[in-house]
């Protein structure tokens, strides 16, 4: 087998920064011109709240539920910490690096993690609870080595309050837990949830809010339920730092099947590179749902590669 000297990998290696300015293309009085756009990747990754009644009853392990994921060929599972042990309060270390273990042996990346919050509360220690709780899941996320933690910004606008003041609230909560965020290197994803964020409109006005780059948005197509879904869905996507891609999307308030091409556009316009969260929901068996889904965002992914 013949190997190369270090001598000669110096050079190759020191040759590269030019090869890279060649390749975007120099021209000959020295103005360099546009490189050419890195083309979106995406890695599809399993919400498992797609298995949410097995796994709450019982019926199937966490671990199992990767297994299933796993004989799919998802590239990526998003574990919400609901299914693990004496939720809320954060699992073991022992439980933690057990299923993040069984996720590396399964090839399988742990895409993100979640948990159930609500910072619209007027309840000041209620509000400090929840930051608690989202500080704490901070931390078995980086454990189990999830970039991003999904939380919500509250269920609404409590009575007598104003929605300004339920986004201050929001924002204050938000703020304290970015801080946390930061030091553990996770990131923060605020997910609309036909909730107290109900429209872009909304959830951007809190976005807007937040200058730290450790926030940023879970998209949650499904969510989405005044006017054109795909228009909403384009609006936040350029501040997308992961998913949640569902089988029905909602046209002033009427559910409809979802256009995966329409989808996979948005994404790719946005110049999205990350992974993309799937999720079925509603009557059926969790597994077959998914695995027909899976094939038909693996289909709309192709087709739009194919145009590019």
């Amino acid at each position: 087998m013949q190997t190369i000297g270090r001598r000669a990998w110096l050079g190759s290696m020191a040759a590269l920064p030019l090869a890279g300015l060649a390749a975007a293309g120099t021209h000959s009085d020295g103005r360099q011109s546009t490189p050419p756009r890195r083309q979106a990747s995406v890695r599809i990754s399993c919400n498992l709240y797609s298995f949410n009644a097995p796994l709450t009853s019982g019926a199937l392990t966490l671990q199992q539920a990767l297994d299933l994921c796993a004989g799919m060929g998802f590239d990526a599972v998003d574990p919400t910490g609901y299914y693990f042990t004496g939720y809320p309060e954060p699992p073991a270390d022992a439980e933690i690096f057990r299923i993040k273990k069984h996720a590396f042996r399964l090839g399988l990346d742990i895409s993100g993690t979640g948990v159930r919050n609500d910072f619209a509360q007027p309840d000041l220690a209620r509000r400090e609870a929840d930051i608690t709780l989202v500080k704490r899941w901070i931390e078995v996320a980086a454990k189990l080595g999830a970039p991003v933690l999904r939380i919500f910004a509250g269920r609404d606008v409590p009575a007598g309050h104003t929605e300004r003041e339920a986004h201050d609230w929001v924002v204050e909560s938000l703020e304290a837990c970015i801080e946390h965020a930061g030091r553990f290197g996770v990131m923060i994803v605020l997910q609309n949830h036909n909730d107290l964020v109900k429209t872009a409109r909304q959830t951007l006005a809190i976005r807007s809010r937040i200058a730290s780059d450790w926030f940023g948005l879970n998209v949650d197509i499904g969510s989405l339920r005044t006017g054109d879904p795909y228009e909403e869905i384009a609006r936040l996507a350029p501040f997308a730092y992961t998913w949640q891609i569902k089988e029905l999307v909602y046209r002033q308030g009427r559910e409809e099947r979802v256009n995966l091409d329409a989808i996979v556009r948005i994404v790719r316009d946005a110049g999205y590179r990350g992974y993309l969260p799937i999720e079925t929901l509603g009557a059926g068996d969790p597994a077959m749902k998914l695995r027909q889904f899976l094939g038909d965002v693996r289909a709309a992914l192709a087709r739009r590669l194919s145009q590019d």
